[in-house]
């Protein structure tokens, strides 16, 4: 993996509890957490749609993080694929 050839600290499949007016309901897998503050999201659809940032915002409200990148791979130039999701609190 490339993070951690560079000796980036990531983790894989980090499950978060997922809750509803502070009850738990479930559980979310994020496919990675980088450096303990970035939320990845990976796909590979033909498009990012508007559920795939929804996905990634309730993500980072139940890891209690800020900043997410939604990655679709069903690109020609993978740049055209990243999208940067920001929450505000």
């Amino acid at each position: 993996m490339e993070l951690g050839f560079r000796g980036v600290r990531f983790a894989r499949q980090v499950p978060v509890a997922v809750a509803y007016k502070n009850v738990a309901i479930g559980e979310a897998r994020l496919d990675f957490l980088v450096a303990e503050r970035l939320v990845v999201e990976l796909k590979a659809g033909q498009g990012l749609l508007p559920i795939h940032f929804a996905q990634v915002l309730s993500y980072l409200r139940a890891s209690d993080q800020s900043l997410g990148l939604l990655i679709n791979f069903n690109v020609r130039v993978l740049r055209q694929g990243v999208r940067r999701v920001v929450r505000t609190r």
